[in-house]
């Protein structure tokens, strides 16, 4: 907490709220990326607290949301498997699946296992010669290092009993997708943090002279939040184009270069499926030749999958900042924590989860069907397969 007081002073906040809202004098829609900024600008209230002329709107900025639904199905097929140990990180569990999800398989006898590591599924293959271990390797750019690291170990102690099932996408392909979108209104943004920290923002100039907008690579506490919001707002107003980076504690323009020699290593860039969206060119990784035998899918030859994906959940418009989650007459009622209809109500990063953690549900229950925004036709998907 000693290093985080500063970013989370009143005081501060206050001052870059007062100077937004003198500066502000146009409507602005601005996209955070990242869904651990969704978290802490539902928690902190901070959208609400900004001057009406300042929308922010979420964006997909949380891998587990975007893993395709056939993804997830794959997954528990495998899990499924004798002789296979399965692990993830905790919050890929609870996702809903076409019929069911993680937990169900455990609860059916599944050997399923919470790990907070790749590297820990290392040691439970070791400890299980004669099991398969398998983890789900769900992520942005951030945790690519972590996993590729994993398969680069096993490779190299020769650990045959051990494989992932990727899921890896990359930021800046997303945001392009949502600027080339006839829908779209969003006309800044604020950068992932985290994933810049691995990669950098060179990728992101590209973008910002393409599409002549402003992108803020911003932090995760609330006077980060409020500052990357502050010089947002001030290069559009002003008219300027262009990455500014607020993050700079923890951000370089080049990033780590001994993190993407390692991903380069490992993985190379494809084209994926991004659930809610559709699929967007080079914007995820798969392993590389060399290292496709640790590849869950090529290993257990898993079907393609007829999937079913709920007719209530808006999810893939609330991941393109077209809807928010307090929009969906399911929010709150028939889609919960413990009932979820979309990934985008159990992931940690999720914006429904988000807005069900810190009670707007109820303002959402409170409020007449009149008031809420339906989902309208002329809402679709960025991009269609």
């Amino acid at each position: 907490m000693k290093y985080q007081a500063e970013y989370r002073d009143a005081a501060a906040a206050k001052k870059l709220l007062h100077a937004i809202a003198d500066m502000v004098t146009q409507r602005w829609t601005i996209m955070e990326v990242c869904g651990g900024q969704t978290h802490s600008i539902v928690r902190y209230g901070i959208d609400e607290l900004l001057p009406k002329q300042v929308e922010l709107v979420h964006g997909p900025g949380c891998p587990v949301c975007v893993t395709p639904l056939e993804l997830i199905d794959k997954a528990i097929e495998i899990a499924s498997c004798h002789n296979v140990i399965f692990c993830s990180f905790g919050d890929m569990l609870r996702v809903p699946g076409s019929r069911r999800d993680l937990f169900d398989v455990k609860a059916s006898g599944g050997d399923v296992r919470i790990v907070y590591s790749p590297l820990d599924c290392l040691k439970i293959a070791e400890q299980n010669p004669n099991q398969t271990v398998v983890f789900f390797a769900v992520g942005f750019e951030t945790t690519a290092p972590a996993n590729a690291m994993a398969v680069w170990q096993a490779k190299k102690r020769g650990i045959e009993n051990f494989a992932i099932l990727a899921s890896h996408v990359l930021v800046p392909p997303a945001i392009e997708t949502i600027l080339s979108s006839p829908t779209n209104r969003v006309q800044g943004f604020l950068g992932p943090g985290h994933v810049c920290s691995v990669m950098g923002y060179e990728e992101y100039e590209r973008l910002v002279d393409r599409y002549q907008i402003p992108i803020v690579v911003t932090g995760f506490e609330p006077v980060d939040l409020l500052e990357g919001i502050y010089r947002c707002v001030r290069m559009l107003e002003q008219g300027e184009i262009g990455v500014d980076n607020q993050y700079a504690r923890a951000v370089q323009r080049e990033g780590s270069h001994a993190a993407q020699g390692l991903i380069a290593e490992v993985f190379e860039v494809t084209d994926c499926k991004w659930r809610g969206i559709g699929t967007i060119p080079r914007s995820g990784y798969r392993l590389r030749s060399e290292y496709q035998r640790f590849d869950a899918e090529q290993r257990f030859a898993v079907s393609q999958m007829q999937v079913l994906e709920s007719s209530q959940c808006i999810s893939g418009l609330i991941l393109q900042g077209i809807h928010k989650p307090n929009d969906c007459p399911a929010f709150g009622k028939e889609c919960t924590p413990e009932h979820p209809l979309g990934a985008t109500m159990v992931s940690s990063e999720g914006a429904c989860a988000a807005y069900y953690s810190y009670g707007r549900f109820l303002r959402s229950q409170q409020a007449s069907s009149s008031e809420r925004v339906p989902p309208k036709s002329e809402d679709v998907p960025i991009s269609a397969d």
